[in-house]
């Protein structure tokens, strides 16, 4: 499995971060969409730089979004699915008023329990995360490592974890499945 990373619409050093901050949890292989030169709210231009990454159309891919990003990488999982290629989930974090409903998991995170609530009323997802305290849209891309929140495992079942934690299990748990 291989982990497509879609940043939103920000500093390039703010993504440097966020994958230092997932290295020591993530196992699989990461590609990052260079927003210098993708728009990452397209998926045609994401699937287009994923042409250019040799993938092979039947590797299962496990999609990590922010903010704008999280609206290009919807779409691009529709649309690798959609050429043949598997997607084992979609990991939205803050993709605040972006609907998602697919037929692959979709875990929402986001920086605040008012944001998660208001986007889970547009497609909640399987479980999810909220930063608490909450913590800023850009912290919780730039600092996964330092966040602390909440993961909701089912309706009225939590626990406190780190997001990088988080992220770590979730991602070795759909390699598995």
């Amino acid at each position: 499995m291989t982990i497509v990373i879609c940043p939103g619409i920000h500093p390039p050093e703010m993504t440097t971060q966020f994958v230092q901050g997932i290295k020591s949890k993530v196992r699989q292989n990461c590609l990052v969409l260079p927003t210098e030169e993708y728009l990452p709210y397209s998926a045609i231009a994401i699937l287009e730089w994923l042409e250019q990454q040799n993938l092979v159309k039947t590797e299962t891919l496990a999609w990590i979004g922010f903010s704008a990003g999280v609206v290009g990488s919807f779409g691009a999982a529709w649309g690798w699915q959609l050429r043949g290629g598997k997607v084992s989930c979609l990991i939205a974090i803050d993709g605040w008023g972006m609907p998602l409903v697919a037929n692959f998991p979709i875990y929402r995170v986001s920086h605040d329990f008012f944001t998660h609530w208001s986007s889970g009323i547009l497609g909640a997802g399987e479980q999810g995360f909220y930063a608490e305290p909450e913590v800023t849209h850009q912290e919780i891309w730039r600092s996964p490592d330092t966040c602390q929140g909440w993961q909701i495992i089912s309706r009225g079942l939590r626990t406190r974890v780190l997001l990088s934690d988080y992220l770590g299990d979730l991602l070795d748990q759909e390699e598995i499945n």
